[in-house]
Formats: C-alpha cells, sequence, structure tokens
C-alpha cells in the first residue's frame, strides 16, 4: 500500500492534529493511520520499512545469535519482530513467539495482516502467550527444536516482572548460552529509555536501552533500531 506522503509528513501532520483538538499524539498517530488504510500507526511504520528490511535482518543472523530489537512505542519493533518470524517460517525453519504483552489473539490478528496464509507454510508458527515465560520457560520449551529455530521474545524488559524469576542479567545470560548452545537464534524486543532524542541522534543504539536492572548489553551479539521508518543494524564483536 503506497503512503499518501512520506512518514516523516505523516508524524508532522499527526503532531499537528494533536495541538489543535487537544489530544495525545498516539490518537492523532492512529487516526493518521487509519486515514492511509492502517489498524494502528505502528502497523504503518512496520510496512513503511519494506518488506526488505525483514528479509535483510534475517539474512544477517546465524544460528547461536541473542539479538535485539529496540525503539520506541509505536515505531513498529514489534510488527518488524513478527515478520522475522514469518520470514524465517517462510525459510522452511520453526517459529516461535514469546509474549508477555500481546494476547494470542492480537498477535494471530497482526500475523494474518502481515500475510500469514491459513494453510501456508506459516501456519505452524507457534504464539506462546503465558504469564509464566521466563528463561526457563523458554529453555525448557525449546528443548528438541531443530538448529536455526527463530525465537521472538516480547519483551526484555519485563522477563523479570515475577519476584519468583532470576534477574534479568542471569535470565539473558542463560538465554545466550542455551542459543548457542542448541543453535539457535533468539531475538528480544527491547524499549528505549525516553530520554532519547531523535531530533539530537536519527536513531537509538545500545546506549539507549532502557534498563530497569543492571545487564551488561554486550550478550548481545547483534542488534537493530528503528525510529521513523528507518532501520539501524549494530553488532557485539
Amino acid at each position: 500500500m503506497t503512503l499518501s506522503a512520506p512518514i516523516f509528513q505523516l508524524k508532522r501532520r499527526a503532531r499537528l492534529m494533536a495541538r489543535e483538538h487537544k489530544i495525545p499524539l498516539a490518537t492523532a498517530l492512529d487516526r493518521i493511520a487509519r486515514e492511509e488504510g492502517f489498524a494502528h500507526w505502528s502497523l504503518l511504520a512496520a510496512r513503511s520499512t519494506g518488506t526488505t528490511s525483514s528479509e535483510a535482518t534475517i539474512s544477517r543472523l546465524e544460528n547461536g545469535d541473542l539479538a535485539l530489537l529496540g525503539a520506541r512505542p509505536r515505531q513498529g519493533k514489534t510488527l518488524m519482530g513478527l515478520k522475522l518470524l514469518l520470514e524465517a517460517a517462510r525459510e522452511g525453519r520453526k517459529a516461535v513467539l514469546f509474549s508477555l504483552e500481546l494476547t494470542e489473539k492480537t498477535a494471530r490478528e497482526y500475523l494474518a495482516k502481515l500475510g500469514a496464509d491459513p494453510g501456508g507454510p506459516t501456519e505452524g508458527l507457534s504464539v506462546v502467550t503465558s504469564g509464566e515465560i521466563s528463561s526457563e520457560f523458554i529453555i525448557e520449551y525449546l528443548d528438541g527444536v531443530p538448529r536455526g529455530t527463530l525465537a521472538l521474545i516480547d519483551y526484555l524488559q519485563i522477563l523479570d516482572q515475577r519476584r519468583s524469576n532470576p534477574d534479568l542479567a542471569v535470565q539473558v545470560r542463560e538465554l545466550r548460552d542455551f542459543a548457542r548452545k542448541r543453535g539457535l537464534i533468539l531475538a528480544l524486543l527491547s524499549q528505549i529509555d525516553r530520554s532519547y532524542d531523535p531530533a539530537v541522534k536519527p536513531l537509538p543504539d545500545m546506549s539507549d536501552i532502557r534498563l530497569p536492572n543492571r545487564l551488561d548489553l554486550s550478550v548481545f551479539s547483534k542488534a537493530w533500531f528503528l525510529q521513523d521508518g528507518k532501520v539501524g543494524f549494530q553488532s557485539t564483536p
């Protein structure tokens, strides 16, 4: 679907609408998205990156990677992550979404809009939305899956929200070690700190990851960052 204007102009229009009608910017963004034929701004933002973004991203991923996909709200990180799962499934890989944020119904609706056809190669994509999701839960669920399986975890900052779960740093190290040992690809969605200013820096990077708890970010082998329809890549030596 072709947009009526570049995404930065649509965002400018939304800001003007928010000021004029005294409504939240998020509400204005969603109104603009509906005018463009999308249910939500996040879906518009994800589509505006084009299918080549997810294809290019998955081509950089290797078995054993622990990857991160970070963005501020409504920049399309969740939908780009779902695109990665769809690309993996189309390549014949097993693909799994672990979400502490979406309901299974919402996740399935997004996947359908992104091209998950009933009876097609993406039909077997698994969606897990249990409130018990943690590194232990994920490792147990993925026990026995084939090498090259891609799992998306939604999202980093709430993995340790339950007091009974280990610290975030412990869980992320466990996931990294498991991915390396079993030859899997694990990707985590991540929030970006509110202090990030796109007027100062066009794209966020590792230094902008919101960290409510201490975490050594060098555990991630690769990372992608989204802002205003652009995608940036960062790797760890």
